[in-house]
């Protein structure tokens, strides 16, 4: 079954949902797929902290030095510049203006900034401590306003390209371009041929190829692993970032409990109630993120534990109840018997962000044709070697308005002839069906793999024991997939595997420890 819209993008959360919207009010016929069974169901939706605006005391080069100092340096001097002085503004005009995000406000009914690691000034606003899910359902509503249609429970499998997939030899010859995509209807096991003039990765991050990640389930780097597969460029992808406070409950997967918290105040304290932060920087516990996250594994290490504590309830510096500025966090806690305004939180660092990924432009474009990656999934270099805490939200709002804006200037259809050179994708003649236990199973192997050996603090020693496992495994996995009757387990276990090869190699050939990639040797 084929379609052809002007554009399909690949992803709804904030960067894949800001160029939907920007793309159909500028003419275009979009196609929005998701390979979640609900629209919402993205890394945007579970974002708590916030995202950066602008108040009074603030400026685009105060903004631009805290991004450099967090990504040590690293960053790409075009992109911070961009986000510092564009960024912001579209809070206001896109978020709250036009698609109606309700923000919180203080008890003078403006709008109340908070502070986070690593920022000079205040200029976070947030919705409670669940921002993210407050933007994504603004967001969804003004798309089905404007009748975007978009696909639920739809996987992408594989980028189509003009030099892999044409039956025409003349493609060969000429340079790469992405028709559009191979993808499963995962109720149905259909695979649809989805052309489009062009392409929108925005498929999120990778922290589901981790033991302990405060992502969703979807977060397999699959978009990743397509691009590369396609031929794109991945750049920076031994920058993964820990968030240093996870929850840590047996009963309760690693919930994110926000950096905010250490904003309005809260300490870190090790087994034996006492602060240690100071040991590990001036800033203490407002470090930024890959300082913090080091600190708690080495005190973990230290005294034998699995966790410190985050001590909200006795430094709380905040004029609303706790129990309604972090609401979210405190409704989870009390699920697990924790009353954070009387108690410190268990915590302990997690899989978080993708700091790398496929090398774009200002304008989102890959080096491909027709090829944009925006959101985590991109790498424009804002990031540097480490996030800025409340960047990945503006990040993904910006870059998606400008990549649906430069596809609708500039991208142009492709000609009938070409596309009818272009095969629906074969099932293999005789598939076999694979108990879902055993792509679990498999699953445990790559993320205790990555986890240990390419985690928080990494060794030569053990990252070239993480490339002879991975290898081993892709090549299990790959023989795997090619006999198997598709499905999005055995999909996203594939992109997986790809992912953790990816970060690995990029590991062992950055023998320098800055940022979030630590080399203790």
């Amino acid at each position: 079954m084929n379609s052809h819209p002007d554009v399909l993008i690949i992803g709804t959360g904030i960067a894949g949902l800001s160029a939907a919207i920007t793309a159909k009010e500028a003419g275009l016929d979009v196609l929005v797929i998701t390979k979640a069974d609900e629209i919402q169901e993205s890394n945007t939706n579970y974002a708590q902290g916030g995202i950066i605006a602008w108040q009074e005391a603030d400026t685009p080069q105060k903004l631009a030095e805290d991004i450099f100092r967090a990504g040590c340096y690293y960053n790409n001097k075009e992109a911070v510049s961009l986000l510092a002085n564009e960024g912001p503004h579209l809070v206001f005009d896109f978020l709250i203006d036009k698609v109606h995000t309700q923000f919180s406000t203080n008890d003078k009914n403006t709008l109340d900034y908070t502070e986070e690691a690593a920022h000079s000034v205040r200029r976070i606003l947030h919705a409670q401590d669940h921002t993210g899910d407050v933007i994504e359902a603004s967001l969804i509503t003004y798309a089905q306003k404007l009748g975007i249609e978009i696909k639920t429970g739809w996987t992408a499998i594989d980028l189509i390209t003009n030099n892999h997939h044409s039956t025409d030899c003349q493609e060969i010859y000429r340079d790469r371009e992405v028709f559009g995509a191979y993808v499963l209807e995962n109720s149905t096991g259909i695979i649809h041929t989805v052309f489009a003039s062009a392409v929108i990765l925005a498929t999120g991050g990778i922290g589901n190829i981790y033991q302990f990640t405060t992502n969703p389930k979807e977060a397999t780097g699959d978009g990743i692993a397509m691009a590369y597969r396609a031929g794109a460029d991945i750049i920076n992808a031994e920058f993964i970032q820990f968030h240093p406070t996870a929850l840590y409950h047996k009963d309760i997967r690693r919930f994110l409990i926000s950096e905010s918290l250490r904003g309005e105040g809260a300490r870190l304290l090790n087994k034996k109630g006492e602060r240690f932060m100071k040991k590990y920087s001036p800033m203490e516990e407002l470090a930024p993120r890959d300082v913090v996250a080091r600190a708690i594994f080495e005190e973990m290490g230290l005294l034998g534990t699995n966790y410190v504590y985050l001590d909200l309830a006795n430094y709380y510096t905040g004029s609303v109840p706790i129990q309604e500025r972090f609401n979210k966090i405190y409704t989870v806690c009390k699920e697990g018997g924790i009353d954070i305004t009387k108690e410190p939180i268990p915590v302990t660092p997690a899989a978080h962000y993708f700091c790398g990924g496929i090398k774009v432009d200002q304008n989102g474009k890959t080096q491909l044709k027709r090829l944009y990656a925006i959101g985590e999934v991109s790498c424009t270099g804002l990031h540097g070697a480490n996030r800025l805490a409340s960047t990945s939200l503006l990040e993904g709002l910006l870059w998606g308005v400008r990549s649906a804006k430069h596809v609708a200037e500039t991208v142009k259809p492709i000609a009938a002839h070409r596309l009818k050179a272009i095969p629906d994708r074969k099932k293999p003649a005789h598939p076999e069906f694979f108990e879902p236990m055993v792509i679990y199973q498999d699953w445990n192997l790559i993320k205790a793999i990555m986890w240990y050996h390419a985690g928080i603090i990494r060794t030569q020693k053990g990252l070239d024991r993480a490339f002879s496992d991975l290898n081993y495994h892709a090549h299990r996995i790959t023989k795997f997939y090619r006999e198997a009757e598709l499905t999005r387990d055995i999909i996203e276990l594939r992109n997986g595997v790809e992912t953790a090869q990816i970060i690995v190699r990029s590991a062992m050939h950055n023998t320098t420890s800055i940022g979030c990639h630590y080399r203790k040797d």
